[in-house]
């Protein structure tokens, strides 16, 4: 995303941040202190495809505001800090270490797996602290890895599918 113009970015962001602020608020389950939802896959998926800037404005805002949204306001300001910093990371690792941008890559799964641990400890550590107990912070850890984990495998679909698709021949064009 080095050599476009001003608007080109400003859309991407938001659109970025649409998809994420989507996929959490729409489908949502409910798990101890919070709730499961398909955001973690976009999160994976932005910043794979557009790097850490927009990974972490995606992960960050639009987690942000579908708590906001949904009735977790209370959570908004942790989950700016750790989808933010779960896109960043994601980012930095699979975008702009992984010089072939392809998407079965050893280090576009070690993003996301990193990005999925970066998301359960910050929630442990911030429910943990916002409840007073430890214990309570980690009745959220079986539920958030398996959110972690769907995450995961759809942003392999998804991937896969816009790869097969020519979707990065399209990027290069922007």
């Amino acid at each position: 995303m080095k050599n476009i113009s001003v608007s080109k970015k400003i859309a991407i962001y938001a659109l970025a941040i649409a998809l994420v602020f989507i996929s959490t608020a729409v489908f949502q389950i409910p798990i101890p202190l919070g709730y499961m939802h398909l955001g973690n896959t976009m999160i994976l998926t932005t910043a794979f495809l557009f790097g850490p800037g927009v990974g972490y404005a995606a992960g960050g805002f639009g987690s942000m505001l579908a708590d906001i949204i949904t009735g977790y306001a209370y959570w908004s300001l942790p989950t700016l800090l750790i989808k933010g910093i779960m896109g960043l990371v994601i980012g930095i690792v699979s975008y702009k270490m992984n010089s072939s941008h392809k998407v079965y890559t050893v280090k576009t799964f070690i993003g996301a797996v990193l990005g999925i641990l970066i998301m359960i400890a910050g929630y442990f550590v911030s429910g943990s602290i916002m409840y007073g107990s430890i214990y309570t912070g980690a009745l959220q850890i079986p539920g958030l890895a398996i959110e972690g984990v769907i995450g995961i495998v759809l942003f392999y679909v998804l991937c896969t599918a816009l790869e097969k698709a020519g979707f990065s021949k399209l990027l290069k064009r922007i």
